[in-house]
């Protein structure tokens, strides 16, 4: 049946494109755990699309349709996690390429694009993502291949401004690509702001219950270089399985109310701790003091995420013993789940880690806003 009425992305994801299974009526897209699909006496496949399912399972096919709805793109694809899904974007380009990335950013990344382009042979720059001009800079006419960006940056939140980010790329002939996990789709939609690719870790808020491991890409345009990395998963074989891909699907439908709680829950612990005497500083692109506010205004819509992090007084030491008294909030790596978590993350980064030692990273979660300000309060106060 033809529809009446355009429906904005929100609306087809909730209904996982509103999925209605031809032969049951069931409303919930199924699991196909086959890895291999039949073909007819003619050997034309059963069908269309489905041979071998490392690279074309089913299961795959609403979630990847939702990925393109929500960020507005002509393709998408599912990785068994959210490196392999950046790490197919950097061996998808020639030999010798040169590459900007952001100083700050997910360090497990950063970590492995430096040591992976020393290896072979890929030029890497670092810019400062607090310096607007600082990008302009490193990028090199004919030679810079891809620019790297993530906004906000995890975990001090800086705001890039996509728009520019992507001009500067595109004026000497690279490709912009963006992790744009802590945004997601719900406030931010990269290729509107022309973003040529879009990566997600999925394991974060996309699937949103910590149950699965996942990344995923969303392509602006289906070009040379997008066939280039849809090769490099076929052949590479970081694909999801089944389950993975069902669940991913199943957590996507209530991406847009986890996501406005989260924010908003958020924004109300950042206004009540600014200016706590236990504090040095709040970092959240939501509070009018943040120098990304007026950049994230214009790119992140209805609200600016579930993330933020304190710069607790007493170094290090001090911000250890708050993490540690917390009751309510969990002491764990990730984010993006119903539940709130903190982690003091130079313990993660260890030393090579650009971040200040004192910053405690917060995901908000699903919680009553009530408690988790009353955890944090008495975790500050001792």
């Amino acid at each position: 049946m033809t529809k009446r009425i355009n429906v904005l992305p929100e609306t087809d994801v909730v209904q996982g494109m509103h999925y209605v299974d031809p032969n049951s009526g069931a409303v919930v897209p199924p699991i196909m755990p086959s890895t291999t699909f039949a073909r007819d006496g003619n050997y034309e496949l059963v069908s269309a699309g489905h041979s071998y399912a490392r690279d074309e399972n089913p299961t795959f096919d609403t979630a990847e349709k939702m990925l393109t709805c929500l960020e507005g793109g002509q393709g998408s694809l599912l990785f068994s996690s959210g490196m392999a899904a950046a790490g197919a974007i950097v061996q998808s380009l020639d030999p010798g390429a040169h590459i900007v990335i952001p100083k700050v950013m997910y360090w497990g990344l950063r970590n492995w694009m430096v040591g992976f382009c020393d290896r072979w042979g890929i030029e890497l720059d670092q810019f400062d993502p607090a310096d607007p001009d600082d990008l302009a800079d490193k990028v090199k006419a004919g030679r810079t291949s891809l620019v790297w960006i993530e906004t906000p940056t995890n975990p001090t939140w800086d705001v890039i401004d996509i728009e520019t980010a992507a001009e500067i790329a595109h004026t000497v002939g690279a490709k912009l690509a963006i992790d744009s996990t802590v945004a997601t789709p719900v406030l931010t939609r990269p290729i509107e702001f022309g973003a040529d690719i879009v990566m997600h870790s999925a394991t974060k808020y996309l699937n949103g219950h910590a149950d699965v491991v996942a990344g995923a890409l969303v392509t602006a345009s289906a070009d040379e270089f997008w066939e280039r990395i849809c090769m490099a998963r076929a052949q590479g074989g970081a694909v999801l399985g089944s389950f993975e891909a069902w669940l991913l699907q199943r957590g996507m439908r209530t991406l847009f109310m986890r996501v406005r709680q989260a924010s908003q829950s958020a924004m109300i612990i950042a206004e009540h701790f600014k200016g706590h005497p236990k504090l040095e500083s709040v970092l959240y692109p939501g509070l009018e003091s943040h120098p990304g506010h007026e950049i994230a205004k214009k790119q992140m819509q209805g609200g600016f995420g579930g993330m933020l992090s304190f710069c607790v007084a007493g170094g290090e030491a001090g911000a250890l013993d708050m993490v540690r008294r917390c009751e309510v909030f969990i002491r764990a790596t990730s984010l993006g789940g119903v539940e709130s978590l903190i982690e003091h993350r130079y313990s993660i980064e260890g030393p090579d880690s650009p971040i200040p030692r004192n910053l405690v990273r917060i995901s908000v979660g699903a919680e009553s806003v009530v408690d988790l300000i009353a955890d944090l309060e008495q975790a500050l106060d001792g």
